[in-house]
């Protein structure tokens, strides 16, 4: 699990959160997404921690250009 974690560019539905978290966690986009559509049925702040992980992840064209 040594891979960073970035909203990838490609597999993208709302704001690539879900796609992110599949490829650092070695999942599929499609169990990530619905994880997190079940989970809105419980209560919590799941819509928040969405928003925030949307604008803390960077995205994966400006993490690379970083790296180098």
């Amino acid at each position: 699990m040594s891979r960073k974690l970035v909203r990838p560019r490609q597999g993208r539905m709302l704001a690539g959160v879900c796609a992110g978290l599949a490829q650092r966690f070695g999942r599929s986009a499609g169990f990530i997404r619905l994880l997190f559509l079940l989970s809105l049925l419980l209560p919590g702040t799941q819509v928040v921690v969405y928003l925030v992980l949307w604008v803390l992840m960077p995205n994966e064209d400006r993490h690379a250009a970083t790296r180098y």
